[in-house]
């Protein structure tokens, strides 16, 4: 990468955006330029290892080369029609992703938000078609510290204040069990359940894996209630878990699976609710819907995508690498890091409070030259590009026990 013209510094920029953006991201204190793969260059020209990847949104890096060129051969086509009418990308596109995840029809959206949206509509819809709850009665089970999204519904879900407090009156409808307990939430479906919404690894609460045998549990009771199993993969799926989807862990297939971040290459916002026939057709037109949704610069990079995903190579890569993160993790337990949780290339990291807040740390990392986000007090999160190396991921765990010998 070369370094772009100077023309206002790191400091300039971030104190210009105080006045005129909404304050509800306090993030790091870099400002990037220009980024290649695995590597993010500020306006100084100073570079830093991403080891965040845009929370999944960049699994196959910056700018990887056959995403961008999916891109750039569709912008000299056609970007938009809305859905008014067809276009000539969106069937391949959903034909791909629906054989890619083994489901048969696809909704495509844009933001992961809108996918969860879309699920909840969905759900409601089967079951008072379907499985016949009373109007206006049906009931969605969600987990405990889950993280879905942003919007009014999903925050009515939340366990989290920071993200509810100030939003209410909430939307009714759910109903909260502990992550990872069977039995509790054995017994909060009933005949009014139309859903089951829980993400296979928890992201947002500094990725939790549940105990082997909970999602095959999951899907188990589901079936035998006679609700719907919606799975949303928005952070975990498409190659981030060393699988496709991370319900491939337990060989579980849902019956609505929710993409996105991945999806749209890191290029363009690209979601989905991929599911089954019979559950998808219950909308009919003028029923749902989303003006870019399905558009056919979406559909060329979300095709690109699925193409890089077909061939294997990047599950075996996170796959391959999460041992070397794992191990590297496992040898900083008790000098500055209290446990860990990984899966893949992806993990949740615990810093001894006495060592330093998530954030201190993330400060830390970043004047290394390393790029990641804390969580919850003094969790950080670690998932780079699957396109990462050996070296590449070597370095950033050194960079990390660095930070937490200096303190």
């Amino acid at each position: 990468m070369t370094a772009p013209a100077l023309t206002r510094t790191s400091e300039e920029l971030i104190r210009a955006e105080a006045p005129v953006l909404a304050h509800n991201y306090h993030p790091l204190p870099v400002v990037v330029a220009r980024a290649e793969g695995t590597w993010v260059e500020d306006v100084e020209g100073r570079r830093y290892l991403d080891m965040l990847a845009g929370y999944s949104a960049l699994n196959f890096g910056h700018r990887h080369p056959a995403l961008i060129e999916a891109a750039h051969s569709q912008l000299d086509r056609l970007t938009l029609t809305s859905r008014a009418f067809h276009n000539d990308r969106l069937a391949q596109f959903a034909q791909s992703l629906a054989e890619l995840t083994g489901l048969d029809m696809v909704l495509p959206m844009n933001t992961g938000a809108e996918a969860v949206e879309s699920a909840v509509k969905v759900a409601r819809k089967w079951a008072y078609e379907v499985k016949g709850v009373a109007p206006d009665q049906a009931t969605i089970v969600v987990a405990a510290d889950n993280f879905h999204g942003r919007t009014t519904t999903i925050v009515s879900f939340s366990t989290d204040e920071t993200a509810r407090a100030g939003f209410g009156p909430f939307t009714p409808g759910f109903r909260i069990v502990p992550y990872n307990d069977l039995a509790a939430l054995e017994a909060a479906v009933d005949e009014s359940t139309a859903a089951v919404l829980i993400e296979p690894i928890q992201g947002e609460a500094g990725v939790v894996i549940p105990a082997d045998g909970y999602l095959a549990g999951v899907r188990e009771l589901t079936r035998r209630k006679g609700c719907l199993f919606i799975a949303d993969e928005i952070q975990s799926g498409l190659g981030r878990t060393g699988t496709t989807l991370a319900v491939e862990h337990e060989a579980v297939v849902p019956d609505l699976l929710l993409l996105g971040k991945a999806l749209g290459g890191g290029i363009v916002p690209v979601s989905a609710v991929v599911g089954r026939r019979d559950v998808l057709e219950v909308l009919r037109p003028g029923e749902h819907g989303s003006t870019f949704g399905g558009n056919p610069l979406a559909a060329a990079v979300g095709s690109a995508v699925v193409e890089l995903l077909e061939t294997g190579e990047f599950q075996r890569r996170a796959a391959e690498l999460g041992v070397v993160l794992r191990d590297g993790l496992a040898a900083l337990v008790g000098r500055g890091v209290e446990g860990f949780r990984s899966r893949g290339l992806w993990a949740g990291v615990d810093i001894d409070p006495a060592i330093g807040t998530g954030r201190e740390i993330s400060e830390g990392l970043m004047r290394e030259g390393v790029l990641v986000k804390d969580t919850h007090g003094s969790t950080i999160r670690l998932a780079p590009p699957l396109t990462i190396t050996g070296e590449e991921l070597r370095s950033a765990l050194g960079a990390l026990e660095k930070v937490l010998t200096r303190g």
